[in-house]
């Protein structure tokens, strides 16, 4: 069991949320599902990658915020497409720099494992390029930032 979980607190669309993202997502899982009196879910507890999330349909006091993102280190450009193309299907929104939000408001980040490799060169001038041409994606194109890394 893990020791601290994520809560996501949605309006009224926990079950439909988490179905989405066990669509979403290959290794994923819905673990248990809360439900009334009624049979209305009203939250429940979901696995994506080994990562387990609460959900709660809390009503529309509280939503999400950027400040509170999902990191998703992907390891090839076409996971990065595969997920980024689900994320913001119907209704979801591209932010910069690889991250997004989906349609429920989440805010996720989908990033490449090559970023932090070409972000982290020792060579200043190098890591500089790829910083400046992340900042001018969308999402995170992994051969044009090696082609901006690479230049001198």
């Amino acid at each position: 069991m893990q020791k601290i979980t994520p809560f996501l607190w949605f309006n009224d669309n926990a079950e439909e949320a988490m179905n989405f993202y066990v669509a979403t997502f290959k290794n994923a899982k819905i673990l248990h599902l809360m439900k009334q009196g009624d049979g209305k879910v009203f939250g429940g507890s979901l696995e994506i990658e080994g990562q387990e999330f609460k959900t709660l349909n809390g009503g529309p006091q509280y939503s999400f915020t950027p400040a509170i993102s999902l990191f998703v280190n992907c390891a090839t450009q076409e996971e990065v497409d595969e997920l980024w193309a689900k994320l913001i299907a119907d209704g979801g929104e591209e932010g910069r720099c690889g991250w997004l939000k989906d349609k429920y408001g989440l805010s996720w980040q989908i990033i490449p494992s090559a970023l932090g490799k070409y972000l982290g060169d020792p060579n200043p001038v190098k890591a500089k390029n790829a910083m400046q041409a992340m900042m001018q994606m969308k999402k995170i194109i992994i051969k044009d930032l090696q082609a901006a890394h690479d230049k001198e």
